[in-house]
């Protein structure tokens, strides 16, 4: 199949400026800033002349320093004309040619961070970070009015010697329940937990620190992160000293940032080939429960597993909705005590037992029809990993449903899995 093209080329030369900066730089930039499906390439000739005589070359016989410059963009017809009057505008000195060419195929290795990145330029800047005896329950008290789950540990000389993530707070350092529930379950069960880890300090608890130079590349780092299976890496200087962190999140937003809509171009009906989609790194092995299954085993499955949320379908596989821990903290939050002091009393060694006893028979009162959201966002199975990644970082989403054109529940996508897919397929 031919596709319909054009091929843009701007005759300019070294000399010539657009705001102040070189026009071919200038070019380049705003290509880069359209996101859209064109590839542009700037040569330099070795001689050549203008129309006023003057020529260019580079012996040294004859001294001659502003050199031709050729500037190509081939993209999709329907596009050349949108662009074409700003370039006019952009272009003081030179000579600008469209012709139309038919190419036969358009393939990308669709390389999710551009290579030219700079951890630097993408890291949270001075992040909190506490001491190595910070206590166990200050630590969580910074990050429950934070928005992020981790923390760096330092030493005396701001050296980051360590990490402490939601997940050392829970097997290390006792804490029951993630950060998002407690941060919902009222002072008096707060206060109790806060007071439960009162006793550990951060030490005790933390990861060692696996750090990174802040003027590495970003495919440094996610390698780094993959390698290591790590959601985050605090950034140092030169001395070692931490002047960062660089998290998951902050590379997705990298990504939506510089990575094209591939969506819009099949709207546009251009065949981009070698993309990856949603059901390439999608996980099929998930839990599912129907509407009628009972709250008490759901929070069983979501116990035994290790997770946070699980799919409700029907006897055909149609996805109907999400039911998550802290959708049963919602339904439950005006009940007399309430989930978090379920969760709370596997710390609290057997404190309001009799109490969570009555709790528990309304675990078995109640379906998961009752309690599951019936609106989560979802994707479907044939979307582009960078549409996946778009959708994630903007609505925040940590796992999303992948479901096929009929509405059947086909899998979960994470966080990790589009990362690990979409950097090591680049």
């Amino acid at each position: 199949m031919s596709l319909n093209y054009n091929i843009i080329e701007i005759f300019t030369s070294e000399e010539a400026k657009c705001h102040g900066i070189p026009l071919y730089k200038a070019v380049v930039k705003y290509i880069l800033g359209l996101k859209i499906a064109a590839r542009c390439m700037v040569t330099r000739c070795i001689e050549g002349c203008y129309e006023n005589g003057e020529m260019a070359t580079q012996s040294i016989l004859i001294a001659s320093f502003n050199m031709p410059i050729l500037i190509k963009i081939i993209l999709p017809s329907t596009q050349a004309d949108s662009i074409l009057p700003t370039l006019e505008e952009m272009v003081d000195e030179g000579i600008v040619a469209v012709q139309e060419i038919n190419i036969q195929c358009h393939k990308t290795r669709n390389r999710l961070i551009p290579r030219h990145l700079k951890i630097k330029d993408m890291m949270t800047p001075n992040p909190e970070s506490v001491s190595l005896t910070t206590s166990v329950s200050e630590v969580v008290h910074l990050l429950l009015s934070s928005t992020f789950t981790g923390v760096p540990v330092i030493d005396k000389e701001y050296h980051p010697v360590g990490v402490i993530s939601q997940g050392d707070l829970i097997y290390r350092g006792g804490m029951p329940a993630r950060l998002g529930l407690l941060a919902e379950s009222g002072n008096d069960n707060l206060d109790a937990v806060l007071e439960s880890l009162n006793k550990k300090k951060a030490q005790e608890i933390m990861t060692p620190a696996v750090c990174i130079q802040e003027n590495e590349s970003l495919t440094q780092a996610v390698s780094l992160m993959l390698q290591k299976e790590l959601k985050r890496l605090p950034v140092t200087d030169e001395n070692g000293k931490l002047t960062g962190i660089l998290s998951r999140m902050d590379i997705f937003r990298t990504i939506t940032h510089h990575s094209p809509d591939w969506n819009a171009f099949q709207q546009q009906n251009i065949p981009v080939g070698n993309l990856k989609f949603v059901s390439d790194i999608m996980r099929r092995d998930v839990h599912t429960v129907f509407p009628e299954t009972l709250v008490s085993e759901v929070l069983h499955i979501i116990g035994s597993n290790d997770i946070q949320r699980v799919a409700v379908v029907d006897k055909d596989d149609v996805f109907l909705g999400i039911i998550s821990d802290r959708n049963l903290l919602m339904v439950f939050s005006d009940e007399k005590e309430g989930i978090l002091k379920y969760f709370v009393s596997k710390l609290l060694s057997g404190q309001r037992k009799n109490k969570n006893k009555e709790f528990s028979r309304h675990l078995y009162s109640k379906t998961v029809a009752e309690v599951m959201k019936t609106d989560p966002i979802t994707i479907l199975n044939n979307a582009t990993i960078d549409e996946a990644i778009r959708l994630m970082t903007k609505n925040m989403i940590k796992r999303l449903p992948v479901l096929d054109d009929k509405g059947k529940f086909k899998g979960m996508i994470s966080r990790e899995s589009l990362l690990r897919t979409g950097f090591l397929s680049s």
